[in-house]
């Protein structure tokens, strides 16, 4: 299924409305000497909903935005004069503290005899202990401690941390027959595996269980060299094969599994990637034989339309249309050029009729109609283009394409001079499509405090810092240490309670997701987080709608990591820090080590060639700078953010736009473009990558500032209470 961006419908929670918005003053030119930090402060009122972590009342948990050395006194007088639950919650995160600082005897003064007050993390507690210990030489106490837990909390995960620290070989098979699950009983298998690796029932564990995991691929390829495999053995290996995109390797263990709908089709699918056409048709005429109804099938159906040609293809299609109502847009449209190809155009029209009339909410009906409407502006016809546009936002809200539509029925109702209608086409674009950037160029046209192209760089948003939300899976100990910011422990315990990786809940996909997150692990953690709206069973989207109108969800998809370098940087630079922060994730999703296919590295995807050329300007020895610290790549890339801005005398989006396709495309670009209407000169640049990249960048710099910024979050709710209808003619 190809992956939908920014596609659904929310409507963030009430606030105080447009009248705080209008009188709070939400942004304003650079103050001298304000650092972010500072700007975190300003707003000491939360609007209502903006944080689903509120739902814990809980001082210690808020106190995880702070420095160790901040948070510090607040901790000790909660652990001293504080009521419960908060006293043992201080007492153990200051603990953790001492523990990271290497001041083991001030840890273990909290520590001692916690356990029986917080039972929750009882056996993560004696662990914490013998931690204290090791840090003071106190070898024996600290495996006793350890010894204890493995005796008393024998079926707790937290165990297999005490059996993974003591060693004793025969306390590993307690570990892998008990919590195959768990990342360290994992490490115990690599390690075994290394030592002996004709030992397939170990590596299949970690087939079955930590698929996801780095060089799980060289361990099924140990694995298929063994002759005693079972044909589920077989089916687990391909899906893992299959899911890190070794198509070829997967066809080969699926001919050896069980013979399903799903095998039978990634045999036939590795093949045609393979080149192998006959053998492919072969295999997918095997699955229409035996699995007439799958899913599948119907998928199978398409791919065969792609191979065959002519006649032989329409009537695959003709099939799906029949039979296959869910993927009959898709077949349509394939019908619908293939006729035209061959010059039956009235049969292509008739066909095209039948997707706009039948199958009118698919997002294929959506696409033919934009494409019309498109077309009708072009030639001026600008009432015709509104006529084909506006259904898109009544029929197709869940389509890419819906604010889009939404937004320009409004442009041209400009034009034509209906501006009482254009203002509620923009309103309801904030409405009901709060998410997109269209939405943030609404509220631009609508004068907003919200930001233009040409005033967006020199803004400093009020935003409240983020704070832990309350995962929606996972026991109560998981939860109690996620929000304690214990990552470590809470990922080996989420891992051993996460046992349906291969058709994950909603909420346990989202909670995965925000597990990737606090393990740096951003690009896989937005990109989890955002699957979900592609779920396609009734309940299960039903569950995601819920989970959508909740603002945890769409923070967790706008992570605000690096602050201390963005802050830094962008107070150098005069940049809005919320901006740099779009780009960032639009750039490399927070990876610090990324690299593109031609070596822009890093969170801002900053050339070698480009530092080499800019560290003499900022009197900077390029030896020094490493392209994947954080630091030295956030100060590179806003420098020259800065230099895209000042070239282009401050316009942001003309700037992005440089960023991506450097400025001599953009010099072409404004000798070519006619430049009134920025919206107008978006729509006409001539690369795809850019135009896509220009509205993704500030798409994610509005989703920022109404997430993160009080003021905003109320007037989006304000609108989405009103809620106008989209106005027809």
């Amino acid at each position: 299924m190809l992956k939908k961006l920014q596609k659904r419908q929310i409507y963030l929670l009430a606030g105080a409305g447009l009248c705080a918005f209008l009188a709070g003053a939400m942004v304003s030119a650079p103050q001298g000497g304000k650092t972010l930090s500072q700007w975190l402060k300003l707003s000491q009122s939360k609007p209502e909903g903006l944080s689903e972590a509120d739902k814990v009342k809980s001082v210690v948990f808020s106190l995880l935005s702070e420095s160790v050395p901040e948070r510090l006194k607040k901790l000790q007088e909660i652990a001293e004069k504080g009521s419960s639950p908060d006293r043992e919650r201080a007492r153990y995160l200051l603990a953790s503290d001492y523990v990271e600082t290497s001041q083991g005897k001030k840890a273990l003064s909290l520590l001692v005899g916690l356990e029986k007050d917080y039972s929750i993390l009882a056996p993560y507690i004696l662990l914490k202990q013998a931690q204290a210990h090791d840090i003071l030489g106190e070898d024996r106490k600290a495996s006793d401690l350890r010894q204890r837990v493995v005796k008393e909390y024998s079926k707790e995960a937290a165990v297999v941390k005490a059996i993974y620290a003591i060693a004793q070989p025969k306390l590993y098979n307690q570990a892998i027959a008990q919590f195959p699950s768990h990342p360290l009983t994992w490490e115990i298998i690599r390690k075994s595996v290394k030592n002996n690796s004709n030992q397939p029932n170990l590596q299949l564990i970690l087939a079955k269980y930590a698929a996801d995991e780095p060089g799980i691929v060289g361990v099924l390829d140990q694995l298929v060299k063994q002759t005693q495999l079972k044909p589920t053995d077989w089916e687990v290996i391909g899906s893992v094969y299959w899911d890190n995109n070794q198509f070829t390797k997967a066809k080969d263990a699926y001919i050896q599994a069980p013979k399903t709908a799903t095998s039978l089709y990634r045999i036939a699918r590795g093949l045609q990637l393979n080149k192998q056409q006959d053998q492919a048709i072969s295999v997918y005429k095997q699955l229409l034989q035996k699995f007439p109804t799958a899913t599948e099938t119907g998928i199978a159906l398409l791919r065969l339309s792609d191979i065959s040609k002519g006649k032989e293809s329409i009537n695959y299609l003709e099939e799906i249309i029949s039979e296959f109502p869910e993927i009959a847009p898709q077949a349509l449209v394939k019908k619908a050029t293939l006729l035209t190809n061959l010059k039956d155009h009235e049969s292509a029209d008739g066909v095209y009729k039948l997707l706009i009339g039948k199958y009118s909410t698919s997002d294929e009906a959506a696409e033919f109609r934009w494409k019309i409407a498109q077309t009708k502006a072009k030639n001026n016809d600008y009432l015709g283009a509104w006529e084909w546009a506006q259904p898109i936002t009544v029929n197709n809200k869940s389509s890419i394409l819906a604010p889009r539509a939404g937004f320009w029925v409004g442009k041209w109702a400009t034009i034509l001079g209906k501006q009482e209608e254009a203002v509620t086409a923009y309103k309801s674009v904030i409405s009901e499509f709060p998410y997109s950037y269209y939405a943030w160029r609404a509220a631009s046209i609508l004068r907003l405090n919200v930001g233009n192209f040409d005033s967006l760089r020199l803004m400093n948003p009020t935003i409240i810092p983020f704070q832990r939300p309350v995962p929606p899976a996972g026991s109560e100990t998981f939860k109690e240490l996620y929000l304690l910011g214990q990552d470590r422990d809470a990922w080996l315990q989420w891992e051993t309670e996460f046992k349906s990786k291969n058709q994950p809940s909603v909420a346990e996909e989202f909670t995965e997701g925000l597990m990737k997150l606090t393990k740096g692990e951003y690009l896989t953690g937005i990109d989890k987080i955002a699957k979900l709206e592609d779920r396609e069973n009734p309940a299960e989207k039903a569950e995601y709608q819920a989970l959508s109108q909740k603002s945890i969800y769409w923070q967790a998809r706008y992570p605000l990591p690096y602050f201390q370098e963005i802050e830094k940087w962008s107070i150098s630079r005069q940049l809005n820090p919320l901006l740099v922060t779009a780009l960032m994730r639009q750039e490399s999703r927070f990876q610090t080590k990324i690299k593109s296919p031609v070596g822009a590295t890093g969170l801002m995807q900053v050339m070698p060639s480009t530092a080499a050329w800019i560290a003499p300007q900022m009197n900077a020895d390029i030896k020094k700078i490493n392209l994947e610290n954080a630091n030295d790549n956030i100060m590179l890339g806003t420098w020259y953010l800065d230099y895209t801005h000042r070239q282009y005398n401050n316009n942001s989006m003309l700037a992005i736009a440089s960023y991506n396709a450097g400025p001599g495309n953009v010099a072409k670009w404004l000798q070519t473009i006619p430049k009134k209407d920025p919206d107008e000169f978006v729509e006409e640049i001539p690369f795809d990558e850019t135009k896509n990249y220009v509205r993704q960048v500030f798409g994610n710099y509005w989703n920022y500032l109404r997430l993160y910024n009080p003021e905003v979050s109320n007037l989006v709710s304000k609108y989405s209470q009103e809620h106008p209808k989209l106005p027809t003619k």
